[in-house]
């Protein structure tokens, strides 16, 4: 049996686990630089607040449906999200961790006698210990937990926010409630290909005389789907990955950037933090890819993106070497465009290995030195915080240059944002 746990409205939940004076009222989380809405609570909804609308648009909207408006605080987020997968943890060791606000269970090889009240106690613990709420829908293989989500959460007053899919009329039932765009795995562009078929709710997409359009057009993955949904098995749950395939950090900037310096200090801190990152995975990259985006609708011309990778000679995790690099691939990019505005700028790095399979070239090599060095500086910062010890390029002031003018403090990372509490 597998279960899905899903988090309600995550973002606007951990606003208001610190700030529960917002119960029962609309909130919205905004995207970086305060752009669009990415989350919104069921009041939000309610009132009218789109999903992915640019906040500029609704302005008027928020302000007459007196909305909550939050920065995004990913540090809050991740660290609530690590606190919630700890516990699901407490109750089966076979877990896999789908999201920042998902994660699936596997419990073959556990009796359990009551599905249902598992359930409420795995609901129960989360929101007695962390504060947020959840749904968690149980079925014997991922995709149909998903569906059993779904209805767990569409009808939380008669099912506790718990639904269990464990009879096969219980299955067709909610195959049938269940519309194909809301299938895992059914993307925007299958819906409107499955629906010219009148394939209109999952129970539609299993039947039998749609196997060998599915087969044709979707392939292995469309199979297993509807194996899933049939009730058949096919989907373990994915273990975590000892790494990241690559790393990228990219960020919209608050002003549109024509000036070099500039572009060159935010390049410098991207290609920090991926070296950063790097060393905390102990791993090394060969390649590291800069790219700047034009916003195109501010300006007509033929191409928006300017992209391009260089590969090292040698394996590489240090923050020098990887921003001297990136630093110069800035230069081919900006020579030639000096008079174009750059909305978003980004550093990739990819082709990873483990530090400790990284080969040593006899006469091109990285200076020894580096390593040393990145050592100190990440023994630095860990103690001090706030990346204290940065390279001249950078902006020693800042680490992210965004809009964050709704931003809660950092409750559970930061000691200078702990919550205090007037005693009477």
């Amino acid at each position: 049996m597998y279960a899905l746990v899903d988090c309600n409205n995550f973002y606007a939940s951990c606003e208001r686990v610190f700030q529960p004076k917002f119960n029962g009222k609309p909130v919205a989380i905004l995207s970086n630089n305060d752009g669009c809405v990415i989350s919104r609570s069921n009041e939000a909804k309610a009132v009218g607040i789109p999903m992915g609308a640019p906040a500029f648009q609704i302005k008027e909207l928020i302000k007459e449906k007196k909305v909550k408006i939050f920065s995004s605080n990913y540090a809050l987020y991740g660290d609530l999200s690590n606190r919630v997968m700890a516990i699901l943890g407490q109750f089966t060791p076979n877990l896999e961790i789908y999201s920042i606000d998902e994660a699936f269970l596997n419990f073959d090889g556990m009796t359990i006698s009551d599905y249902h009240n598992y359930g409420v106690q795995i609901k129960t613990r989360i929101q007695k210990w962390v504060g947020i709420p959840v749904c968690v829908g149980f079925a014997e293989t991922k995709a149909l937990s998903k569906v059993a989500n779904k209805i767990a959460k569409k009808f939380q007053d008669r099912t506790q926010g718990v639904y269990v899919i464990d009879t096969e009329e219980k299955r067709i039932k909610a195959l049938k409630w269940t519309k194909i765009e809301d299938v895992w795995g059914i993307g925007y562009r299958m819906t409107k290909k499955v629906k010219l078929r009148n394939i209109n709710t999952a129970f539609d997409f299993v039947q039998p005389q749609h196997e060998a359009w599915i087969k044709k057009e979707m392939g292995v993955v469309g199979m297993r789907l509807k194996y899933e949904l049939e009730g058949k098995s096919v989907l373990d749950l994915d273990s975590i990955p000892d790494q990241k395939k690559s790393i990228a950090v990219t960020r919209s900037f608050p002003k549109q950037i024509a000036d070099f310096d500039l572009l060159r200090e935010r390049v410098a801190t991207f290609a920090s933090v991926c070296a950063e990152k790097l060393r905390k995975q102990k791993s090394c990259c060969h390649t590291i890819i800069v790219m700047l985006v034009i916003d195109k609708h501010s300006i007509q011309t033929s191409k928006y993106y300017f992209t391009m990778a260089v590969t090292l000679p040698f394996a590489t995790h240090s923050t020098l070497t990887i921003s001297n690099t990136a630093i110069d691939i800035l230069k081919k990019l900006y020579k030639g465009n000096e008079n174009i505005k750059f909305k978003k700028a980004g550093v990739i790095v990819t082709e990873l290995i483990d530090e400790d399979r990284k080969q040593f070239q006899l006469f091109d090599e990285e200076n020894p030195k580096h390593l040393a060095l990145m050592q100190v500086m990440d023994k630095l910062n860990n103690k001090i915080g706030d990346k204290k010890v940065k390279l001249a390029t950078q902006n020693l002031n800042l680490t992210w240059n965004m809009n964050q003018n709704h931003l809660s403090p950092r409750y559970t990372t930061n000691f200078n944002d702990i919550l205090e509490i007037q005693c009477q």
